[in-house]
């Protein structure tokens, strides 16, 4: 029987995930990415429209934590932690801690973060765009004779 290094063995699960499937661990990262404050907040560190503060340009640059807080409408204080500590970990945005009084603690994306942020700032558009729609349905579903 033949055997495998190690990078062989990480070559071969990687093509081996497949987010159908229970045990790939695809899907937590799934998960993470999904949930509404990590969209938004992707959507607010990448730039685009709809972004106040920006120079026009609407480029992806780095967001304090209270700026991120103003921005996200309704999230608290520990859901946003907890936000942002996952996608650190992910490494999909960097946390940089630049000595001053007070600290000032600012938030950018990674290369990585930035190429999810294409992805997850067409969904956030497309839910923006067809809202009426989507209200228009429920309102029918729940309108119907049971």
């Amino acid at each position: 029987m033949a055997t495998t290094t190690a990078a062989q063995q990480r070559a071969r699960a990687k093509a081996d995930y497949d987010a159908y499937l229970a045990a790939c661990p695809s899907r937590e990262l799934l998960d993470r990415i999904s949930d509404k404050w990590a969209t938004l907040i992707l959507c607010a560190l990448g730039g685009g429209p709809h972004r106040p503060g920006v120079d026009g340009s609407g480029q992806p640059r780095p967001m304090r934590y209270s700026e991120l807080s103003r921005r996200l409408a309704g999230v608290s204080q520990k859901m946003l932690t907890q936000t942002l500590r996952s996608l650190e970990r992910d490494g999909l945005l960097t946390r940089t801690v630049t000595p001053t009084v007070p600290v000032t603690v600012t938030y950018e994306l990674t290369d990585l973060g930035l190429s999810l942020h294409q992805a997850v700032r067409a969904i956030k558009t497309w839910a923006e765009a067809h809202m009426d729609d989507v209200l228009a349905n429920r309102a029918r579903y729940d309108d119907r004779p049971a």
